[in-house]
């Protein structure tokens, strides 16, 4: 069963520099795709705002969306939808189309978390959705939850908090994030402790578990 995340560009209409926003997302997402191989199809620019991607498992995928979202400069945020489910393509002469239940959960995804968002959690940037029949609702909603969690911790640290929980995630010692950031390590400790990022660091460690 595929894992497919399709992502938009928060406020893209708003952007002073659009160009250099995606110059911004795809570094980003080469670099996570760096540090943590494994995606089917590495987050790609399809149309307009949108990202698609595809990874083996629904771990895999939160996984990566943690570092894309600890990666991610202030100057640019993105939204997740999470699909899970069958896919496939259909030929085209222009190009081969993405299709299947799969990828409807995703576009459903986004549409879900984009009036959540509005109503009541303006800081949640994730949502998973299983295709029917696919996926175990127990598994989906303990997943959705996880991901509020994670998401209001990421959301309200600082772009510095960021790089050294992402640091963190990949297993850099305090001593070289402070070096890294011209820091003392007291410094990094403290700014990691107030920003709750041993939560986040943690949870992405268990997403990468052996399973």
């Amino acid at each position: 069963m595929s894992v497919v995340i399709t992502a938009d560009i928060i406020a893209s209409r708003e952007l002073t520099d659009r160009a250099r926003a995606q110059r911004l997302i795809d570094d980003a997402v080469a670099r996570v795709d760096h540090d943590l191989p494994g995606a089917d199809r590495v987050l790609t620019p399809t149309v307009g705002d949108e990202l698609q991607g595809v990874y083996p498992g629904l771990a895999d995928a939160l996984a990566a969306v943690t570092l894309l979202r600890l990666r991610l400069p202030d100057e640019v945020d993105l939204r997740f939808g999470i699909g899970v489910g069958e896919i496939g393509v259909i030929p085209s002469a222009a190009g081969d189309i993405a299709e299947g239940p799969g990828w409807w959960a995703a576009r459903k995804a986004i549409d879900t978390l984009h009036a959540k968002q509005v109503r009541a959690l303006p800081r949640a940037r994730t949502w998973v959705v299983a295709a029917d029949g696919a996926g175990d609702a127990a598994s989906i909603a303990l997943a959705n939850a996880y991901a509020w969690a994670r998401d209001e911790l990421i959301s309200a640290m600082t772009e510095r908090t960021r790089r050294l929980a992402y640091g963190r995630c990949l297993g850099a010692t305090q001593a070289r994030l402070a070096e890294q950031e011209g820091i003392t390590q007291s410094a990094v400790s403290q700014a990691l402790n107030s920003a709750g990022a041993a939560a986040v660091v943690e949870g992405f460690r268990v997403l990468r578990m052996p399973r």
